[in-house]
């Protein structure tokens, strides 16, 4: 094709780009369905129409962001992440409520929220890979690794914590994966997981025994959604057994194109379990092909951390397409009952706002840094 010729970086992930994308204009636009009838007097073309110009102006950024020098992300990242620390914390206070959980700042005149934890996750991640690429030398003890990497990364979690728990754990572990793939010793890693563990059984210990203690509800949101999972019984689980039908139901091949059913009982059909409706839609063919393309996309950030000359190229690489294939994997979980709903929506595919924009400026950073092993094959071919 030849708009490949004017995208620079990794071809494979501009096409697994442009395919999610493609799959997700079609699932949305049948998923709608209830919600357009529910807000819209029926016209699914509103949500068609918006979700079109939010991938647009997603593929958009993506090349925006792919044109810029990595390295830059370095710089950027310092100021990123003293900026997210205010930012989480006036959402927090001042944010837009949905679901029990004050989650998302509104933009003024566009009538577009946008989740702080998007931008506070990007950050993080990309100043953990400056951190471990600059402060190389000196993350060899204990202490060093709380002092620069733990202490921003607590704190980062912890204010996103409150609202959205699936994303602050997740990013956690994100960064612990990050701190592997840059070298951090397997003593200094394991004691960072046992104290993990320690807080999370403190936690746990405070949602099941005192959950109304916990400020803003959430207590009890999270103690509910951990019951309605291991009771495992249809009435209190009722979105995991919509989803588990729609996934019976699709078979190898599935229902066809906007013939899905259970899109008119599961809640959150165009967002969280989307990838349900694919199933029942497209087959579980399909499905797999979905989960291979993910496995891919961490492929290929492999294949950058290692052909890259520069470590934070590779960090960046790995940090950023090991978390969007996390999340998938997440939300595909919850989707065939595995794990309890945790809001995770499908990156590339589950109907959003700037979460699609933020998944795709993350993408465009990925790119950017298997640029630089473009640059230096043709530098070698030249001297040849």
């Amino acid at each position: 094709m030849k708009l490949f010729n004017y995208l620079k970086g990794d071809k494979v992930m501009w096409a697994i780009m442009f395919l999610f994308s493609l799959l997700s204009v079609l699932v949305v636009y049948s998923a709608v369905v209830t919600l357009a009838h529910k807000f819209k007097q029926g016209h699914t073309e509103y949500y068609l129409f918006k979700h079109l110009v939010i991938v647009t102006l997603g593929f958009l950024l993506a090349y925006l962001f792919h044109k810029l020098k990595y390295t830059l992300f370095s710089k950027v990242s310092q100021i990123g992440i003293v900026v997210s620390i205010p930012l989480l914390l006036y959402t927090l206070l001042k944010g837009v409520s949905a679901g029990e959980a004050s989650r998302w700042l509104e933009i003024p005149g566009l009538g577009l929220t946008f989740q702080t934890s998007d931008i506070a996750k990007l950050m993080l991640i990309i100043y953990v890979a400056r951190i471990l690429t600059v402060k190389a030398d000196q993350l060899k003890e204990f202490k060093a690794v709380l002092k620069h990497l733990i202490l921003p990364v607590g704190l980062v979690c912890l204010l996103i914590l409150p609202a959205n728990f699936s994303t602050a754990a997740l990013l956690f572990i994100n960064c612990i994966v990050l701190m592997f793939f840059g070298g951090i010793q397997l003593k200094i890693l394991l004691k960072l997981l046992g104290l993990f563990l320690v807080f999370a059984v403190l936690l746990f210990s405070w949602i099941w025994l005192a959950p109304d203690t916990i400020p803003g509800g959430r207590g009890v949101t999270w103690k509910s959604r951990i019951e309605s999972f291991s009771n495992g019984d249809a009435k209190s689980n009722y979105q995991s057994e919509q989803a588990k039908i729609a996934i019976a139901t699709g078979g190898l091949i599935g229902k066809g194109p906007g013939n899905s059913t259970q899109r008119a009982f599961l809640p959150q059909a165009s967002s969280d379990f989307i990838y349900a409706i694919i199933i029942e839609e497209y087959g579980l063919l399909v499905g797999f092909s979905i989960l291979f393309l993910y496995m891919i996309l961490f492929y290929r950030g492999v294949k950058i951390l290692r052909d890259n000359g520069k470590p934070f190229g590779g960090l960046l690489a790995i940090g950023l397409s090991f978390s969007l294939v996390f999340q998938a994997l997440v939300n595909m979980a919850v989707a065939v009952n595995l794990f309890p709903v945790t809001g995770q929506p499908l990156p590339l595919i589950s109907m959003g706002g700037t979460s699609i924009w933020f998944t795709m400026i993350a993408l465009g950073i990925i790119i950017s840094a298997s640029k630089s092993i473009e640059d230096k094959t043709e530098e070698n071919l030249e001297a040849a």
